[in-house]
């Protein structure tokens, strides 16, 4: 039987709070698929009648399915419910610096269409015409009859783009293009669909608290390593953004490390200095060395050497000092690392990172739990695929960022 999330939001038995309870229920049907009807009820706090009325709407939308009766000892049988794959539809669009994706994702955040293109620097009509070209075509990838489940496209991208342009080498009159650019409203209009949008960091956070977290963390710090650092943060199992939607800004946080042996302090640095890709990129290219393979999905990074090791020397000394501020400020207990890396590099990173945040002085503070994140590349375009899913059927705004039309 799968662990129960005491924590959930608990529903109402008013009638005019019908639809947040079947948000409701799909939330916790997401979160610990297989549940009956009576754990349901006492997990969302709702009757038995509620439940069984709630349970036969969402059966008729098909949104939910039934499994097998399970037997116990006494009584009847239980029936699990799970989410029906085919209950939703949606697109999710990845715009990177050097390369944007689009995949078609199912109620059940598997991916079952991809579609990339790779440029030197992103440009605001060569991205319109990549989602008017392709967004048909992983429509048409659906069943015909299933196609109206199709709920929108979800945008997961770097903010403020037209600031980067000495980062990727482009022109300033391409990059200015973005600047005033209404991202989301446009690939609306291109995609013919409704648009949500949300930081790409963010949005790979959302990712993993839907569609991974395999510990069921309700509170933690999520960080990702890509292009540049990120990350976000989840408090009582939804996001939490911030006044200013700064929240897990992680790259801008100032690092100072003591030089061993002496009194003065060494240099003080933000955090993405050393910790993100372009920064293992330049190191490469100090060393004459090809950074290429950084950037090729498929590489394992085995031939880096020692200048792979110099980065994760230094992205886990700045990592372990920023991960002990953080929870100096926000009781988390536990940090998940993720980022556009192998896997071998992001599990010896996140080792790495619980080592040395061993040797740092935490007195006053709580225990705290490094984990590896679980969708490493694909987190950002699952993040964007998730928000039209999230802002539909989940049971508070929180969850969906407060993501509209």
């Amino acid at each position: 039987m799968p662990k129960l999330r005491q924590n959930l939001s608990r529903g109402t038995n008013q009638t005019g709070g019908r639809i947040y309870n079947e948000r409701l229920v799909l939330s916790i049907v997401r979160h610990q698929d297989g549940l009956p009807k009576s754990e349901i009820a006492q997990l969302t706090g709702l009757s038995a009648q509620t439940i069984s009325v709630i349970m036969q709407q969402l059966e008729a939308d098909q949104l939910i399915v039934k499994g097998q009766p399970q037997r116990g000892k006494v009584g009847q049988p239980s029936v699990p419910f799970s989410l029906n794959p085919e209950g939703a539809y949606s697109i999710g669009l990845k715009i990177g610096r050097h390369s944007s994706e689009l995949v078609l994702m199912n109620f059940v955040g598997s991916i079952l269409e991809t579609r990339e293109v790779s440029y030197r620097y992103p440009v605001v009509e060569a991205l319109l015409a990549f989602v008017e070209d392709y967004v048909p075509e992983l429509i048409e990838a659906i069943d015909e009859p299933l196609r109206d489940r199709m709920v929108g496209i979800g945008i997961a991208t770097p903010f403020e783009l037209w600031n980067w342009g000495d980062e990727v080498g482009a022109p300033k009159s391409v990059m200015d293009a973005w600047n005033g650019f209404d991202i989301k409203q446009e690939v609306s209009h291109a995609a013919r669909l409704p648009a949500y949008m949300q930081n790409d960091a963010t949005a790979a956070c959302a990712a993993e608290l839907t569609f991974g977290n395999e510990d069921q963390h309700d509170n933690f710090l999520y960080i990702y390593i890509g292009y540049f650092i990120g990350g976000g943060v989840v408090l009582n199992g939804s996001i939490f953004e911030g006044p200013n939607g700064n929240a897990g800004s992680l790259g801008a946080l100032p690092i100072r490390i003591r030089n061993q042996g002496e009194h003065s302090s060494g240099d003080a640095h933000q955090l993405i200095r050393d910790t993100s890709k372009i920064s293992l990129q330049r190191l490469l290219e100090a060393a004459g060395e090809d950074a290429g393979s950084i950037w090729d999905k498929e590489s394992d990074w085995s031939t880096l050497g020692d200048t792979l090791d110099t980065w994760i020397d230094r992205l886990t000394d700045d990592l372990a000092y920023a991960i002990v501020s953080a929870i100096s400020v926000i009781d988390f207990p536990a940090i998940v690392i993720d980022g556009d890396l192998p896997a071998l590099i992001r599990t010896r990173i996140t080792q790495e990172v619980s080592v040395k945040i061993a040797t740092i002085d935490k007195q006053g503070l709580s225990p705290v739990t490094v984990v590896e994140g679980s969708l490493g590349n694909n987190a950002r375009v699952l993040g964007g695929a998730s928000l039209p899913l999230l802002a539909n059927f989940t049971r508070n705004r929180d969850v969906a960022f407060g993501a509209d039309q």
